[in-house]
């Protein structure tokens, strides 16, 4: 017999099996020799109280052992199946060409960056000596920006599709079940290439193929509809249906879609910096407390405030995480954040931003481009007031919203280094502006935030697409390309590895449809 109920206990109880069964025997009134087995089905942190407790949904198995759990997914040959192209292998990729082989089709996948291991190599280029290769980066390579930017898989984005069906695909191919109860659920940059390596083997033994370093240079279209695509390498490949995963960040990819007349348009975006505290003034703010014990996670925050009309708000918040340099070009300052699995060092950064529209920026509306090239621009500015060798620029929170230049700098976790410099020189005036009467608003809602220990690094400015790459809501293919599937973060329709990800497998399943 099983029983599903909801309980409370404290932190050093949450993976005590034995506490669990004592709670679950005193809620249900019977004795705890009766409960044979506990599953938990949620799991989540409740701070507002005096003391922290973990709220849990559990299943309570009575007089007979809970049922063995298998995540093993059979996946059938598609070596002689229709082929699929599949144009970039982050989240969204990744996920469609699984997608593809579950439903019996072939996904020939072509992405432009190195898989994951080679990777490491530009990685420590890029913060030890500030090179940037531009094939091969945070945001380009096997498994995309998610790979190196911490494996947040927490998600609003239940409407499109099945989030727990992607959990557990992360779980089948090595990542801990937990996953699939926490509330805000976490892998961790230094666990995620192991599981992107898995997910590729599964592909490939399917009969998939993978190409890196591989850029597409063009889409073959005739008479409307799609018949394949042009590599760099002079390369022609074949299919009826290409969908087109190539993350927020492949500027030359909506470069060549403009010049085949295949249109795009500006999308609104967000921009700012990413803020660096030291993680125990977090943890004393959301856990009311001076040291953090133990079995308590290091602690996270999310906060909004409205500006003249527009939203200012945190991104990406990284408890125990890194500042990481996340240029895709030489010449420009990017920064993201991510977190081991452990989340333990000691700083928690996140990115804070400001909604941009398109009226917000001068220019032509009708100009798809038009975003994208601010962008572009505060980037130039920043690596300029850095001064070289992709170090950042920053300034001290109460430095910054006060208007002086800071005396020294903190230490922080961005590797490349930060120089103090006046953000006011690098952020356009409207954005400044707003975020200098956010953050003390911030202060007043977390008691602790509004500090100069506090560090602010610029920019943070890759946080969606500034450009959309239109699809017809039904059939999900392009409204002038038959065949053509814009899809997650870089075409617009997605913001994070699960959404990114269900928009691969909801793509997948149209081409599916199409090719039928």
């Amino acid at each position: 017999m099983m029983k599903e109920i909801e309980m409370v206990c404290l932190p050093e109880e949450h993976q005590n099996e034995e506490a669990l069964k004592a709670i679950a025997a005193q809620n249900l009134k019977l004795s705890p020799k009766r409960i044979q087995g506990i599953k938990i089905r949620k799991r989540s942190i409740d701070a507002r109280g005096r003391k922290v407790v973990y709220r849990m949904q559990v299943q309570v198995f009575l007089d007979e052992a809970a049922p063995p759990t298998s995540f093993h997914i059979d996946y059938p040959d598609v070596k002689d199946k229709k082929p699929v192209i599949i144009v970039g292998a982050g989240p969204a990729g990744i996920f469609a060409g699984l997608q593809c082989i579950l439903a019996g089709v072939k996904p020939i996948i072509i992405e432009r960056g190195k898989d994951v291991k080679q990777r490491r190599r530009d990685l420590a280029n890029i913060n030890k000596q500030g090179l940037v290769n531009p094939e091969s980066n945070y945001c380009f390579g096997e498994g995309g920006a998610g790979t190196y930017s911490d494996g947040k898989l927490y998600t609003r984005s239940t409407k499109r599709g099945d989030v727990n069906q992607v959990l557990q695909m992360f779980v089948a191919h090595g990542a801990t079940e937990d996953i699939l109860v926490d509330a805000r659920p976490h892998i961790g940059t230094n666990k995620l290439p192991h599981i992107i390596t898995a997910m590729r083997e599964t592909i490939l033994n399917a009969g998939g193929e993978i190409h890196f370093d591989t850029r597409v240079t063009a889409l073959n279209v005739q008479f409307g509809k799609i018949t394949g695509v042009q590599t760099a390498d002079g390369n022609a490949v074949k299919a009826d249906a290409v969908i087109l995963a190539t993350g927020h960040s492949a500027r030359d990819v909506f470069e060549m879609l403009h010049r085949q007349n295949i249109l795009i348009e500006a999308k609104p975006f967000a921009l700012g910096v990413r803020i660096e505290h030291p993680q125990e003034i977090i943890d004393k703010a959301q856990y009311h407390c001076d040291i953090r014990g133990e079995y308590l996670p290091p602690s996270y925050y999310s906060l909004v405030e409205q500006v003249e009309d527009r939203g200012v708000f945190s991104f990406c918040m990284c408890p125990g995480g890194i500042i990481a340099p996340c240029s895709t070009e030489p010449g420009e300052i990017v920064v993201n954040g991510w977190s081991p699995s452990k989340r333990n060092n000691p700083f928690a950064n996140s990115g804070t931003v400001v909604q941009i529209n398109l009226e917000d920026v001068a220019g032509d509306n009708t100009d798809p481009f038009k975003l994208l090239r601010f962008q572009q621009q505060v980037e130039q500015i920043a690596f300029a007031a850095g001064g070289g060798n992709l170090v950042a620029p920053g300034q001290r929170m109460v430095d910054f919203v006060e208007g002086r230049l800071s005396a020294d700098i903190p230490q922080n976790s961005y590797l490349p280094g930060v120089a103090s410099a006046d953000l006011k020189t690098v952020l356009p005036g409207w954005i400044h502006r707003r975020l200098q009467k956010a953050l003390p608003a911030f202060g007043k809602k977390m008691k602790g935030y509004y500090t100069n220990e506090a560090l602010l690094v610029g920019v943070e400015s890759r946080t969606s697409s500034p450009i959309k790459i239109p699809r017809d809501r039904e059939t999900m293919q392009h409204p002038q390309v038959q065949g053509l599937y814009p899809c997650g973060e870089g075409a617009g329709y997605a913001g994070g590895i699960i959404s990114a990800a269900i928009d691969g497998m909801n793509c997948a399943l149209a081409a599916v449809k199409q090719l039928a």
